[in-house]
């Protein structure tokens, strides 16, 4: 991939997704960022081209309604866009009870974390492969190597994006078309107080910071990798997970998703 080149993001307001933007932006790609806050999504739009001189153009999505996907890309066809680096980012999570939390909200959060990422990765890989260059940039999570008592739901949405983004990356090998999964550890976001997981103890040890997580990720895209897991800490307690006994897994994760 190449500076001129166009890269859309998801989710790219805020967190992870802003700070992939900037990321992307000071190396020359051209822009194409969606999300559901306007305000927020066009101020950044402007910075960001004021700031790198790189075409950086918005479009209000909600990903997590049946037909956002698609609506987003009848959007993209309707002005012309090609997109050469798909970043799949955008993500929501929910701390509860399974069968308290409310079945709407939990569809919803499956819609945006699996299922409007994958009809994104469908209708726009096609074409990379046809040009024979291109890549995706799956935002997963730690979370996705274990099952996550008390957010169930999330963490099986993550085990998706990272067991999908793996499987891709192999089938597409060959094509010109790269597929990296970023696996983050808790991070500094706004998704602990939306997810309501701020006072947990998954959030008292360290947290990463958005801008830590997003060059790591971004670094690890450019290498080709298949899998980052971001930082050191996160990868020693992947290696914990693999070993572990699946109950001691599940215990230490139903502690860590419950109030310090």
């Amino acid at each position: 991939m190449a500076r001129g080149d166009t890269v859309l993001i998801t989710g790219a307001s805020s967190g992870i997704g802003r700070a992939l933007a900037h990321l992307f932006a000071a190396d020359g790609f051209n822009l194409v960022l969606t999300a559901r806050r306007e305000s927020t999504l066009e101020a950044l739009t402007v910075q960001l081209g004021a700031t790198y001189r790189v075409s950086v153009k918005s479009f209000l999505s909600d990903l997590s309604t049946s037909d956002g996907a698609d609506l987003l890309h009848a959007d993209l066809l309707h002005a012309g866009v090609h997109i050469d680096v798909l970043v799949n980012n955008a993500g929501v999570g929910m701390q509860g009870s399974f069968v308290d939390l409310p079945l709407d909200r939990q569809l919803h959060m499956m819609t945006l974390n699996m299922t409007s990422l994958t009809i994104l990765t469908r209708l726009l890989v096609p074409p990379m492969i046809q040009r024979r260059r291109g890549g995706v940039l799956n935002v997963g999570s730690i979370a996705g190597f274990q099952p996550g008592p008390f957010m169930a739901v999330y963490y099986a949405s993550k085990a998706f994006v990272v067991s999908f983004s793996e499987a891709l990356g192999d089938e597409l090998s060959g094509t010109g078309v790269t597929v990296t999964c970023l696996a983050p550890g808790p991070t500094a976001t706004g998704f602990a107080d939306s997810a309501g997981v701020t006072h947990a103890r998954l959030f008292q040890g360290d947290v990463m910071s958005a801008e830590q997580v997003a060059r790591i990720g971004y670094e690890g895209w450019k290498r080709g990798d298949s899998l980052v897991i971001a930082g050191r800490g996160n990868r020693l307690r992947q290696l914990v997970v693999k070993l572990a006994p699946r109950g001691f897994v599940r215990r230490r994760v139903r502690r860590l998703n419950t109030k310090a």
